[in-house]
């Protein structure tokens, strides 16, 4: 996931929240099935969107404050930040145009 940012608890705000570009955070974990589903359609976007939309990456299993506060109770969950707010939230393995429409409303 070369293109993918790596985010943590430990830096997601200054990552994400203080982006001056859009984010969207996939949460996952490598037990999960659906998530490993939907890896490959985020690294696609990551490199689609690279320099308009920053596109990271967060394990839930090693990071478990910044999923507490959003709220995170189900993987794959995929969360669209504009001006480091949430905009969107989707939740569970969904195909890769119904995620690049949520990223085009976030140009």
């Amino acid at each position: 996931m070369a293109d993918v940012l790596q985010v943590t608890d430990d830096n997601f705000e200054e990552e994400i929240i203080n982006s001056d570009i859009p984010a969207m955070v996939d949460f996952w974990a490598e037990w999960c099935g659906p998530c490993k589903m939907v890896s490959p359609v985020v690294e696609e976007l990551a490199k689609e969107y690279k320099g308009k939309i920053k596109i990271a990456s967060l394990d839930v299993d090693g990071n478990r404050q910044t999923p507490t506060k959003f709220g995170i109770r189900n993987i794959p969950t995929l969360i669209f930040f504009k001006g480091g707010e949430v905009s969107q939230t989707i939740i569970g393995a969904q195909p890769k145009n119904a995620i690049d429409q949520e990223l085009k409303k976030l140009l």
